[in-house]
């Protein structure tokens, strides 16, 4: 006699996003792909004390162009800082990016800050040794490049792992426990897309004096590689979730 296999659960995911532009892009595809439900919540207007995202199976926090110390400003960034605290304490899986690895960083309990510099660009990141034993293995290949588009940093959280730096900034990347991934930079970033970006952010890019078109060619160069190394990272970090 044949038995039927119980369907698996659909699994959840809510991304925070604080801007329009700055989206999942390139995760989009993976989650997909992989099963999950994915669903935006606007960390600016939307109730962030709904069970429904303290209780997704993954939150995923995008990044925007505020610094988590603009509380005053932004007074939605204390709930969503007390949202993280909570699912980090209780190990429940988080990704941040940029804005968000900041927001995790507050979150452990550490301080974040302006920088001493403007990291606007694609570049490549010096990996550390449980780096290259992480998910992020692929960004210490020859010609692998994240897109860099911050001012804030931070520092290492208490009982993070650091798995990458760069020559402006040591804390690019870490994690925190089995579920917790943090990420300054941007992986998730569509080429195809950054022209949104370059509109939504004009006046940060002016007043660096960078290139659009500089920027632009860059991107073009990442075009070919952007979702596949995108894929090869997230996908192994997805399937480790508790």
């Amino acid at each position: 006699m044949s038995r039927t296999r119980p369907m698996s659960r659909t699994r959840k995911a809510v991304a925070l996003r604080h801007v329009a532009f700055e989206d999942l892009g390139l995760l989009a595809p993976v989650l997909a792909a992989g099963g999950w439900d994915v669903e935006y919540r606007e960390a600016p207007v939307d109730d962030l004390a709904d069970p429904a995202i303290a209780d997704a199976d993954l939150l995923v926090v995008l990044g925007g162009p505020i610094g988590v110390y603009e509380d005053k400003e932004h007074p939605f960034l204390t709930q969503e800082i007390a949202l993280l605290e909570c699912r980090l304490a209780a190990g429940r899986p988080v990704l941040g990016i940029c804005l968000g690895a900041q927001l995790m960083a507050r979150a452990l309990g550490s301080r974040v800050y302006a920088g001493h510099a403007k990291e606007i660009g694609w570049g490549a990141l010096d990996l550390t040794e449980a780096g290259r034993a992480s998910c992020l293995a692929p960004l210490g290949e020859p010609g692998a490049r994240v897109l860099h588009w911050h001012g804030d940093t931070f520092d290492l959280p208490q009982g993070a792992t650091r798995l990458a730096g760069s020559g402006l900034y040591p804390n690019q990347a870490y994690s925190h426990g089995t579920n917790a991934l943090a990420l300054q930079f941007h992986i998730e970033a569509d080429p195809a897309r950054l022209n949104l970006w370059y509109v939504g952010h004009a006046a940060e890019l002016s007043a660096a004096g960078l290139s659009v078109p500089e920027l632009r060619a860059a991107g073009t160069v990442m075009a070919a590689r952007a979702a596949d190394q995108a894929t090869r990272i997230f996908n192994p970090w997805l399937a480790r979730l508790d």
